[in-house]
């Protein structure tokens, strides 16, 4: 009897041991996420100024080129200013979404969002042999937070725009709206994603535009669609892809009209 008992107390203070070096662990991990957040926090807000920063060199120069054209200067400069000031609210929505913390959301027009990153990205795709069609209706809008939603759209835009190069190709953006919720849809005719990829496409860190050897790509983060979903979830909407080699990709985001 007293061997029994003497077994239940040492089971039951191994088991104490083992709950405290559990809670010790769970300590650590919770660090440790802490430290991972910054590090992806970082990364996301390189990824995205990097989209940025190129128009802002343009404007820059186009100001620099031309002293005498006081009109087109004051332009330049005008829209460098705002490109700025994107940058810092992109900088702060991003640890935002990083941290988990929540942003005020507002019915904005989906077809201004859309057209203030044509512009914001100074470069006109017919250049790239690229077609971009618009369907979106003008009154449309979405509950969301403004920067966040442009720049899921800023990430998608661009990525279809790499798809299709250098042969070209035609971008098509449409949405429209439901009952309960605001259907939009980004379709491509470039390279396409493999089957295989797909159920990957989403995870943090992964990019498949090294394994394609394509300089225009560059390397590729891998944070870009693992941004977008992320802000799609916060917003209580889906995203998801259907593709095909060398058919092209097709994104849809569903984003409810209303907090739930």
């Amino acid at each position: 009897m007293t061997s029994i008992i003497e077994k239940r107390l040492s089971l039951h203070k191994h088991l104490e041991n083992q709950q405290k070096l559990n809670n010790t662990l769970k300590s650590q991990i919770s660090r440790l996420q802490a430290l991972a957040n910054i590090g992806t926090a970082t990364c996301m807000i390189a990824h995205e100024i990097n989209n940025l920063l190129t128009p802002l060199a343009n404007y820059a120069t186009l100001a620099l080129n031309n002293p005498d054209d006081k009109s087109l200067t004051e332009k330049a400069l005008q829209k460098t200013a705002r490109s700025c000031e994107r940058a810092s609210k992109i900088t702060e929505s991003i640890l935002a979404v990083a941290n988990g913390e929540t942003q005020e959301k507002k019915n904005t027009r989906l077809i201004t969002l859309t057209e203030d990153i044509f512009n914001c990205l100074c470069r006109d795709f017919e250049k790239d042999a690229i077609t971009v069609k618009i369907r979106i209706p003008q009154n449309l809008t979405v509950w969301a937070v403004p920067v966040q939603i442009q720049q899921v759209l800023m990430n998608l835009i661009l990525n279809a725009r790499d798809a299709m190069l250098p042969r070209g190709g035609v971008l098509t953006i449409e949405a429209q709206s439901t009952t309960d919720a605001v259907q939009i849809e980004l379709s491509d005719t470039g390279c396409g994603i493999e089957p295989a990829d797909l159920k990957k496409i989403f995870e943090p860190f992964f990019t498949n535009k090294t394994d394609k050897g394509l300089q225009f790509q560059g390397s590729g983060s891998g944070l870009g669609l693992a941004f977008c979903k992320k802000v799609i979830d916060a917003h209580g909407g889906s995203v998801s892809v259907e593709s095909e080699p060398a058919k092209g990709s097709t994104f849809k985001i569903t984003l409810p009209k209303f907090d739930i």
